[in-house]
C-alpha cells in the first residue's frame, strides 16, 4: 500500500479543521540543552534570553491569520523536551511573539533526573508518540495535521510513525516491535499501542516539516518518503503550506519579510531557497511561479520580466500531462526494519 500523504494540494473545505503541531526546541526555539550544564541552566532562562528560529513566529501568526480568514478553524499545539519548570518564561515568549496557541506538554526532565533515570532525559520516541496519539484523541477524524519538528533528534521517525499509526498503515504487534527495538520502556509501549487502537484511523498527516538545525542533507531522510519536507528555512516551509492551500501568499511574504529584517536574508538568497525547495520536488512550478510574483511586488525579489513564449509553452504542457506536481506517492510503505534497525519480518513493520 502506498504510504504518500493525501493531496493536501487539492483546494480545501472552507470548514475544515487544521492542526498545528510544532516541537517547541529547535523547531520553534533556537535552545541549546546538549549538555547537562545546558539541560540544568534552562528552567532558570527569562523569556527575553529565548531566541525564535528566523522566520518561525511570522509563519505562525500567518497560518492562524489565513486559516480565520477562510473560516477554518485551527489548533495550534506544543510538545516540548524541556521540563515543565520553564513553563512560565515559555508562555511569555509565546505572548511576546504574539503566538496563539491551544495546549503546550512539557517532559519533567528533572523528575528524571532527581530519580537517576539518565538515560530517559535522551529518550524521545515513547515519550513524544504517546503524547501525540493522546491529543489525537480529541480531533475529529477529518481533522488535517501539519506536523514541525526539527533533525536534532528523533522527529522524523515519531513524527512519520504517528502519521502510520493513525492512518491503520502499522499494526499494534508491529508498532510494539519497533519501540522495543528503540529500548522505549516498557508501560509506554503498552500505552502507545492502548492509544493507537482507541483512535479512528484515517490519513490525517498532510506533510511533516524538518527543520534542519543540524544542516541533514536531504537526501539521508529519503527513507521517510515524500510526505517528510526537509526545509532549510522556514520560507520553504511557508512556501509549501501556500500550495497546501494552507498559508495565504501573503503570508509566505511576511515570512520572507521577517527573515529578511530579522536575519539579514537577501534577495538573492530567499531565490535559492524557493529554487531549492521546487528543485527537490516539494513545490510545483505554478505555486513557486506565483509566489516569486507576489515576493517581487512585495519588494523582496527582483522584478520577474515577462517569460519567453517556451516558458509559457512549458508551463502550459506542464499543467496538461500532470508534470511539476509537488509529491508523488512513494512507491512502497516507509521500512520501518531499516530506519530502526530491527530484523523482523518485512509484513510484521507495516501493514
Amino acid at each position: 500500500m502506498s504510504m504518500g500523504a493525501p493531496d493536501a494540494r487539492a483546494p480545501a473545505p472552507a470548514d475544515l479543521r487544521l492542526v498545528f503541531r510544532w516541537d517547541l526546541d529547535k523547531t520553534y526555539l533556537k535552545s541549546e540543552f546538549e549538555t547537562l550544564r545546558e539541560l540544568v541552566r534552562i528552567p532558570f532562562e527569562k523569556a527575553e534570553d529565548k531566541v525564535a528560529a528566523p522566520g518561525v513566529a511570522a509563519l505562525m501568526r500567518s497560518l492562524r491569520e489565513t486559516a480565520l480568514s477562510r473560516g477554518r478553524r485551527i489548533r495550534v499545539y506544543f510538545v516540548s523536551a524541556s521540563p515543565p519548570q520553564i513553563g512560565r518564561a515559555i508562555r511569555r515568549k509565546l505572548a511576546l511573539d504574539g503566538i496563539v496557541y491551544d495546549g503546550i506538554v512539557f517532559k519533567d526532565q528533572l523528575q528524571r533526573l532527581m530519580r537517576g533515570k539518565f538515560r530517559h532525559l535522551r529518550e524521545q520516541v515513547g515519550y513524544k508518540l504517546t503524547e501525540l496519539l493522546k491529543a489525537r484523541r480529541d480531533e475529529p477524524a477529518a481533522a488535517r495535521e501539519y506536523l514541525f519538528g526539527d533533525d536534532w533528534e528523533s522527529d522524523p521517525l515519531i513524527y512519520s510513525l504517528y502519521a502510520d499509526v493513525v492512518a491503520g498503515r502499522v499494526d499494534a504487534a508491529a508498532l510494539a516491535a519497533i519501540l522495543q527495538a528503540l529500548r522505549v520502556d516498557q508501560p509506554l509501549i503498552a500505552q502507545a499501542g492502548a492509544l493507537a487502537a482507541a483512535i479512528e484511523p484515517a490519513d490525517a498527516v498532510a506533510r511533516i516539516f524538518i527543520n534542519l538545525e543540524r544542516r541533514t542533507p536531504p537526501a539521508h531522510l529519503r527513507a521517510y518518503g515524500a510526505r517528510l519536507v526537509p526545509a532549510f528555512n522556514y520560507l520553504q516551509t511557508a512556501a509549501c503550506l501556500y500550495d497546501d492551500d494552507a498559508l495565504s501568499a501573503a503570508g509566505v511574504v511576511q515570512v520572507a519579510r521577517s527573515l529578511c529584517e530579522d536575519s539579514s536574508y537577501t534577495a538573492e538568497r530567499l531565490a535559492n531557497s524557493l529554487s531549492d525547495i521546487q528543485r527537490r520536488g516539494h513545490l510545483r512550478p505554478a505555486a513557486a511561479d506565483a509566489l516569486r510574483g507576489a515576493l517581487s511586488a512585495a519588494g523582496l525579489l527582483p522584478t520577474l520580466a515577462p517569460p519567453t513564449l517556451i516558458e509559457r509553452w512549458r508551463r502550459w504542457r506542464a499543467r496538461r500531462t500532470g508534470r511539476g506536481a509537488a509529491v508523488a506517492p512513494p512507491p512502497a510503505p516507509i521500512d520501518y526494519r531499516a530506519v530502526v534497525g530491527l530484523e523482523m519480518p518485512a509484513d510484521a513493520a507495516s501493514e
